[in-house]
């Protein structure tokens, strides 16, 4: 895949470190905030085997609340800017603000990731004039009020129709196929049950034409099932992280890139077995 003038090679398993330089984040908020913090954890996943750093300055959490343009755009520049110029790393801006799709396109930003799947006023837009490749995200609701009560008649098939919806979108915009990513949503507007059963029947997602970008760390589906808090949730991720590669993910999204770079060196000695 064509990134600006980098190239994102896609026939092997690839890992998106999360930097999150947000109060807020479920995760990791406030552990990033101030440029020199942001480069050092992002040098670290760098050092560890990231392929992708993903800079988010909106938290998406349940309950998270919508930040001012302006603050977005002084939350993840800075950052974005001094990566582009010291990392071999892609860069991926975690967005759907079409101010900061383009502000960070021209920062040095290799990639788009929007949970909304572009669908705020402008987005679609300012994403064919970034030109950069878009991830594009389900999510029911917003992150405000998505985990109230999600429902769904049968949830893989309305996220297919969903993120199917959506390509054709892009298509129309002037946005190639061949520069956009698919996101089921893990853990936007899903119940455990749902979350399940999208990353039971997630091979069908390939059947989109797109590769799959997959953000399952630490999340809200290993506290159901492990009954534990967000800080304790390390081998359940790698679990998910394992599970997800084998059912057909082409990136994962973690906050532990070191331990997942083992898992994904694990998948491809299997891969390379006769």
């Amino acid at each position: 895949m064509q990134c600006g003038k980098r190239q994102l090679d896609l026939s092997v398993p690839q890992v998106m470190g999360v930097l999150n330089v947000t109060p807020d984040s479920f995760s990791d908020g406030g552990l990033f905030i101030g440029r020199e913090k942001a480069l050092d954890h992002a040098r670290y996943m760098a050092d560890a085997g990231a392929t992708l750093i993903d800079v988010g300055g909106e938290s998406t959490r349940p309950g998270a609340l919508p930040v001012t343009v302006q603050e977005e755009l002084d939350r993840v520049l800075p950052v974005i800017e001094a990566l582009s110029q010291e990392t071999e790393c892609l860069i991926s801006v975690d967005t759907s603000t079409p101010e900061v799709m383009l502000a960070a396109a021209k920062a040095g930003a290799h990639l788009i990731n929007d949970v909304r799947a572009l669908s705020r006023p402008g987005a679609l837009n300012a994403a064919a004039v970034a030109g950069l490749p878009v991830c594009l995200m389900h999510i029911q609701g917003e992150p405000s009020t998505m985990q109230r009560a999600p429902e769904y008649c049968d949830v893989v098939s309305e996220v297919y129709e969903y993120l199917e919806g959506r390509i054709e979108l892009c298509l129309q915009a002037g946005i190639a196929k061949s520069q956009l990513l698919v996101d089921p949503g893990f853990g936007f507007g899903k119940t455990l049950e749902h979350n399940l059963l999208l990353l039971k029947y997630l091979s069908v997602f390939a059947d989109l034409g797109c590769p799959v970008l997959v953000g399952l760390s630490r999340k809200s589906i290993l506290g159901a099932i492990l009954d534990k808090p967000v800080q304790e949730r390390l081998a359940g991720s790698l679990a998910l992280a394992m599970l997800a590669l084998e059912r057909g993910a082409n990136i994962v999204r973690v906050h532990d890139v070191a331990e997942t770079m083992d898992v994904v060196k694990v998948i491809q000695s299997l891969r390379a077995c006769d």
